[in-house]
């Protein structure tokens, strides 16, 4: 019931996402993987853009779901590793919203 659920929630985002202008599509870029974090480490998603904001999620190398970007990172005035980007998680049963480092995420097509 809960995968039945699932499935059901990221149909929809990803039904909505097509027709609305600017949001991600259903493949093709918008979506990011996890780089620059060792494959025994996880990268923290955050709650706010902040190294000290509570960790909402945490991210394994190669084994994470899709990491759909949510808008451009930010801000814009600051060299793009150091910039924050808002995300959001979709992983089996979970859909987690957050921020990660840009240093960390390499850009890639969505499934």
């Amino acid at each position: 019931m809960t995968s039945l659920r699932h499935t059901i929630a990221l149909a929809g985002f990803f039904a909505l996402a097509a027709g609305a202008p600017g949001a991600l599509a259903t493949s093709g870029p918008g979506c990011y993987q996890v780089v620059n974090v060792e494959s025994w480490d996880v990268l923290n998603l955050r709650s706010r853009a902040s190294a000290k904001s509570a960790i909402v999620d945490m991210l394994r190398p190669g084994n994470h779901g899709i990491i759909a970007g949510e808008g451009a990172c930010t801000p814009t005035s600051r060299p793009l590793p150091s910039r924050w980007c808002r995300v959001t998680h979709y992983d089996g049963d979970r859909t987690v919203t957050g921020w990660a480092k840009r240093r960390y995420l390499a850009p890639s097509d969505c499934p």
